[in-house]
């Protein structure tokens, strides 16, 4: 089966924002326009197509991203079907428990539309989506949504993005009235007024521009086209001499600029209110990259380690990245994969080059949110899942087995809160294992782990919502019933100094004896670098055969802790000395006396306790502002910022994840229910003397 659209005509984009600026909204408005859906869906109804889940539909919020395909043909060409482009679209949720999604969507999509709330402008998973967006040089649309709402400023809300996200950044749209009086939009490039009207906002009528925005349409219209021309050479002589730039002239070198990440278009509208998301969607198809757009994307050679480019053509081999794995009810395992080069048959043989094993492809589906559309193949620069791959992971390269390579992977964040879970009867226990694999497998962030010591299972992940969700989703979706310990955080140890350390295994009992022998130098490290090993030995003291063993057993200690038994992280370990016997050495007496030289090493290097600290902003109305701060430094906190919004205060600080447990439930009670706040992960940092004291009396108790 030939193509149907043209790699040219392919748009694979992603809706990123702060948890509530509107993103579903606006993806279900698409698929209203797009012809996809023939209602309007609302969040607030629960009735959307792209929040599908159960819990998504409960609690008003995105979980899990979701993928659609629409079709969509410019408004400027009168719906001329040899315009019509297909757009993949994610939409991604906004909550930072479910970071996850939105960086391992952005590590495949081609360009962003990122979408703000027009009263709080910028927010902090704003800035988080915004840097992943930044990593993967991911060209973006800015989109000003909810400038219908009481308080929203399209000029605020832009100074923001100017101020915390980047200079680039400029109008190509200025809203026509504010709040209640929101109506229209004036189209800086064509230097024309539209207003939306209608039912849905469906008939687009062209209007003069009102007289009283002629000056503020001429002057941002003027810094837009200079900015416009900077970007190539030709279009900047031609404004240079004064003459008259051409509208298609202006758009293709838009296009190239916002390719480039010179030029971030800031649009504005309302979902919600059914106005701008056409000229949205117009926009993704004039501004954003297709795949043929973008660099061929850089690989390594599987044998070689050789770096490769992989161009993207149908005629070359098979190439494509699965970034996430999701649970079916219907078909299982569902393993969505983006197709860098060559295309991707059903029923063909692959090979995952990360784990080196071959894997079958089962069926291939287009999915429209939780629906499924059966394909025969899938060409390169597209998005489609598969059914039945038994090895792939989230972050795997399938590639044809004669040129293996590999892509670069995602990086995930750490986990860094715990949860004791047990099952509540001895049926629930077999199913509880399938279901944590299970889930584990879908969600990169979400780790099962056991408790030597106790024998308990304990689940950790981003947050307490990520963990709640996962244990309702266990109950719902497997049908197991767990008890669930209070949330507990996920504690982490390290060194501040360099030490020696050495150990010595001798075991004599008849036969056979055992004898280890290694020394070690210990050295902290840079916070995030994790472990480093390094061999070190000279003129054979410790055969190579037993260097393996050693660090394997110095891994172990890694996770025993030195402490209070948490995690070792951030530090280098070099293996510089030892002896070895004859007849008694063994690679179990090596595992012994690396791990002993460790425990050594580290308990005369300074070792302490690193506690993760959240970055947080809280808002609250103007007059609980002081019982506010004083409550966050009452938790160990530290105020970074303070901002104003029309009868809003902003605050931004630092405070311990172990200080948060509850805090939802107290702030409401501190500001009459009226105050809100988010959470994110930003560093851990050492815990002071008297709450380390604690921790390790918690952990002995």
């Amino acid at each position: 089966m030939p193509r149907q659209y043209s790699i040219e005509k392919t748009r694979n984009i992603g809706i990123i924002a702060h948890i509530d600026a509107g993103k579903t909204t606006v993806s279900e408005r698409v698929l209203f326009y797009t012809g996809v859906s023939h209602k309007i869906g609302e969040v607030h109804t629960g009735d959307t197509v792209m929040d599908w889940m159960e819990q998504e539909r409960e609690r008003g919020i995105t979980i899990t991203s979701a993928a659609t395909t629409a079709f969509w043909t410019p408004t400027y060409h009168n719906h001329d079907k040899k315009f019509e482009h297909r757009i993949n679209l994610i939409d991604t949720p906004g909550h930072i428990d479910f970071t996850v999604e939105v960086k391992r969507s952005l590590r495949v999509l081609d360009g962003a539309v990122v979408v703000f709330d027009g009263v709080a402008g910028v927010e902090p998973q704003s800035e988080t989506n915004w840097r992943y967006a930044d990593d993967y040089k991911v060209p973006r649309i800015c989109f000003i949504n909810k400038l219908d709402r009481a308080g929203a400023s399209f000029e605020k809300s832009f100074q923001s993005i100017l101020d915390r996200l980047t200079p680039n950044a400029y109008p190509i749209q200025l809203p026509i009235g504010s709040e209640s009086d929101f109506k229209g939009v004036v189209n800086l490039l064509e230097n024309k007024a539209y207003l939306f009207e209608g039912e849905h906002g469906e008939k687009i009528n062209e209007v003069p521009i009102p007289a009283d925005m002629a000056a503020d349409v001429e002057k941002h219209r003027h810094d837009l086209i200079e900015k416009i021309a900077e970007n190539d050479d030709a279009v900047m002589s031609a404004y240079l001499d004064g003459k008259e730039i051409s509208l298609d002239d202006l758009r293709k070198t838009l296009r190239k600029a916002t390719i480039a990440n010179t030029i971030v278009p800031v649009m504005c509208g309302s979902a919600l209110k059914n106005k701008g998301v056409q000229f949205m969607l117009d926009a993704v198809i004039e501004f954003l990259p297709s795949p043929a757009d973008l660099p061929p994307v850089k690989a390594h050679d599987e044998k070689s380690g050789e770096e490769v480019e992989i161009k993207l053509v149908d005629e070359a081999s098979f190439t494509g990245l699965a970034f996430k794995i999701a649970t079916d009810p219907f078909v299982g395992n569902l393993a969505f994969v983006r197709v860098y080069s060559g295309i991707l048959k059903r029923g063909s043989y692959v090979y995952n080059s990360t784990k080196g094993e071959p894997e079958r492809i089962g069926r291939i589906v287009r999915m429209h949110a939780n629906d499924r559309e059966e394909v025969e193949e899938i060409y390169s620069g597209e998005i489609a899942a598969i059914v039945g791959l038994k090895q792939t992971t989230t972050g795997d390269t399938l590639c044809e087995e004669s040129k293996p390579v590999i892509l670069e992977k995602i990086t995930f964040p750490e986990p860094v809160i715990g949860l004791r879970i047990e099952p509540k009867t001895k049926a629930d226990q077999e199913k509880m294992g399938i279901a944590l694999h299970r889930l584990a497998e879908e969600d990169p962030t979400f780790r099962v782990a056991g408790d030597n010591e106790t024998g308990e299972t304990i689940i950790s992940g981003m947050g307490e919502l990520h963990l709640e969700i996962i244990v309702d989703r266990m109950k719902r979706e497997f049908n197991v019933d767990a008890n669930v310990g209070r949330p507990q955080v996920a504690y982490k140890e390290t060194i501040m100094a360099e030490a020696d350390g050495e150990g010595k295994y001798i075991k004599q009992s008849g036969g056979r004896g055992q004898y280890g022998h290694a020394k070690v130098h210990v050295k902290p490290l840079e916070r995030g670098t994790g472990f480093v090993f390094l061999d070190e030995i000279k003129g054979g003291s410790i055969p190579k055969e037993f260097i393996n063993p050693t660090e394997k057993g110095i891994r172990e200690a890694l996770d025993k802790g030195i402490v209070a038994g948490y995690p070792v992280v951030d530090v280098e370990v070099a293996l510089y000395d030892g002896s070895f016997h004859e007849v008694d050495s063994s690679e179990a007496a090596f595992k012994i006396a690396g791990s002993m030289a460790f425990q050594d090493a580290a308990k005369k290097a300074k070792p302490v306790i690193l506690e993760p600290i959240m970055k947080i902003q809280i808002i609250v109305p103007e007059n609980f502002m002081g019982e506010t701060t004083g409550n966050v430094n009452s938790k160990r906190g530290r105020i970074e910022s303070m901002e104003d919004r029309p009868g809003l205060k902003v605050v931004n600080c630092k405070i311990p994840l172990s200080e948060m447990f509850g805090y939802a439930t107290e702030l409401r009670s501190m500001t009459q229910g009226r105050g809100s706040f988010t959470m994110e992960f930003d560093h851990y940092e050492p815990a002071p003397n008297n709450v380390a004291q604690q921790i390790i009396e918690g952990k002995k108790r």
